[in-house]
């Protein structure tokens, strides 16, 4: 009868889960720039946009830029999708991207349209997101996000948006 391999601890589990998303996302600027933060509960991914002055397009409202409300939708987006890509082989312990230099880094997947629906004004508060994938092949993804703020019953904005998946580095 051969021993089954004693579960790895959870510290060391979360610490690669947490240094892998580290990685993927200090490795965009846009994310960096915007201030998006992902928190991570198992596979499910979180994106959190805090709240800072520069990102108000109408200061009279004052209402979040449309813009930075996309950005953040499609960064969303596209870190779920790198997320569930790479999760086997993070979770295997297969992939370490702690430390790897950014075009060490797996490809991200490529937009190919990316459509957003502002429900409301989003309000000068910090801004939250999670997309759920509607198609994943070897080749095309499909992905539906939902961003809200205080409530998140209450949408300011939603998108939909297909995505070129990424070959395998050589």
């Amino acid at each position: 009868m051969s021993k089954r391999p004693r579960p790895e601890p959870v510290e060391v589990v979360k610490q690669r889960r947490g240094a892998a998303l580290k990685a993927l996302t200090d490795a965009v600027p846009y994310i960096r720039f915007l201030g998006i933060e992902f928190e991570r509960r198992g596979d499910e991914l979180t994106g959190i946009m805090p709240f800072r002055e520069n990102l108000i397009g109408n200061p009279l409202l004052p209402a979040l830029h449309g813009g930075a409300t996309a950005a953040f939708l499609e960064m969303t987006a596209v870190m779920t999708l790198n997320w569930a890509h790479l999760w086997d082989d993070i979770e295997a312990g297969r992939l370490d991207l702690e430390g790897c230099a950014p075009q060490d880094l797996p490809r991200l997947p490529k937009t190919i349209d990316f459509t957003i629906d502002y429900l409301r004004t989003g309000l000068p508060r910090d801004a939250y997101a999670r997309a759920r994938i509607t198609r994943a092949g070897r080749r095309y993804a499909s992905v539906r996000v939902e961003a809200w703020q205080d409530n998140r019953a209450r949408l300011y904005a939603e998108a939909t948006g297909h995505f070129v998946m990424p070959a395998p580095r050589d």
